[in-house]
């Protein structure tokens, strides 16, 4: 361990830098697989408990005594890298590889420049925002290119389907956070958590509270989840657009929509939410005593612990979701998303800018 240390003393700062980055990158890509492996898990247990039944509970993790169920993730992973994959003959090979990947990509890039600790991100930029909203539009060219490279006219249809309700909910999506920027004053994620400090009244939730309901919509429909998983809609189109994947060619979509399950939390925590911000903070005297105490001061103060858990919260709203409300038909989707959502957020962007003018909430001098 001293060699270690002796070592990274005498690299230049820059390359430690760029190790510590590095470093951060792999130990956030870990967790981020590891936590897609369990979110699985976590839907089946939850919805089980909704509807009385016990979900998953055979498959033990490595063998050992009082793990039920634990291993089953790891389970289902195996299953995936056993099973063939098929490429249709007349399909375009290249762009049938590729789709998965462009799917899943964006979902784990788009954490570079999320804050997950106080006053810390991969990539500290000042456009962050825009980063976001650029890479969470480029998933949707994965959904076309598997629709169209299956050569199959299911997968096509299933394709166009699944992008016309995205870029619909996309832009509903991209207004509500017009309203985000206009009440930080900022791109940058870790300045727009900064101006959340208070108290969780402080927090975007409050004072934003149509354009919060109008991005939590969309960010369930973003990611094709039920009431709005048309995507996968068995009796209508078969199975969407990936009908022709197989093996762990269709793992890679199906790791895509819970990573992005996980990001749309990430997000929804950081922009209205407060992100790493304590619930108890402006409740608490920055040199109150109580922050001293071990385990009490860490619960009281700000850190990742409280945005994982926000996450967390959000992520069972998805499966409660799924539990509780049928599918919708699409001319349904089509028309919230159009005709209601759009509108809301239009309006009040418009609200928006009058109490910003007369210095009103989160607005005040």
């Amino acid at each position: 361990m001293q060699w270690f240390i002796t070592q990274w003393q005498q690299l230049p700062p820059v390359a430690q830098g760029a190790l510590f980055s590095l470093l951060i990158i792999v130990i956030v890509t870990v967790a981020l697989i590891l936590s897609v492996a369990y979110m699985t898990l976590w839907e089946r247990k939850v919805i089980g408990w909704m509807q009385l039944r016990r979900g998953p509970n055979r498959v033990r993790l490595f063998g050992l005594p009082h793990t039920e169920y634990i291993g089953q993730p790891f389970a289902d992973v195996v299953k995936l890298l056993l099973k063939e994959i098929v490429i249709p003959s007349k399909s375009n090979s290249i762009l049938f590889r590729l789709a998965p990947a462009i799917a899943l990509v964006p979902a784990f890039a788009t954490w570079a420049v999320v804050p997950i600790a106080p006053k810390y991100a991969i990539a500290n930029v000042d456009a962050g925002l825009l980063y976001v909203l650029s890479l969470t539009s480029v998933g949707v060219y994965g959904v076309i290119l598997a629709g169209w490279a299956s050569n199959s006219k299911y997968a096509f249809l299933g394709a166009m389907r699944s992008a016309a309700q995205i870029v619909a909910y996309e832009i509903a999506m991209g207004f509500a956070l017009v309203g985000v920027l206009m009440a930080a004053g900022s791109l940058n994620l870790g300045q727009i958590v900064e101006h959340q400090r208070g108290s969780f009244l402080a927090w975007n939730w409050f004072w934003l509270f149509p354009l919060f309901m109008v991005y939590a919509i969309s960010g369930v429909a973003e990611t094709n989840r039920a009431p709005f998983d048309v995507a996968e809609g068995e009796s209508e189109i078969v199975a969407g657009f990936h009908v022709e994947y197989s093996g762990m060619a269709f793992a890679l979509f199906f790791l895509a929509e819970y990573a992005n399950m996980i990001l749309i939390a990430g997000l929804t925590a950081i922009f209205f939410f407060g992100g790493w911000l304590s619930p108890l903070d402006g409740y608490v005297a920055a040199d109150s005593a109580l922050r001293h105490v071990p385990l009490l001061g860490l619960f009281i103060g700000d850190g990742t612990h409280w945005l994982v858990f926000k996450m967390f919260v959000w992520l069972t709203v998805f499966l409660w979701l799924r539990a509780t409300f049928p599918r919708y038909r699409y001319d349904q989707i089509m028309r919230l998303g159009w005709k209601v959502l759009i509108p809301i957020t239009l309006v009040w962007i418009a609200v928006e800018g009058v109490l910003a003018w007369y210095h009103v909430g989160p607005w005040k001098a």
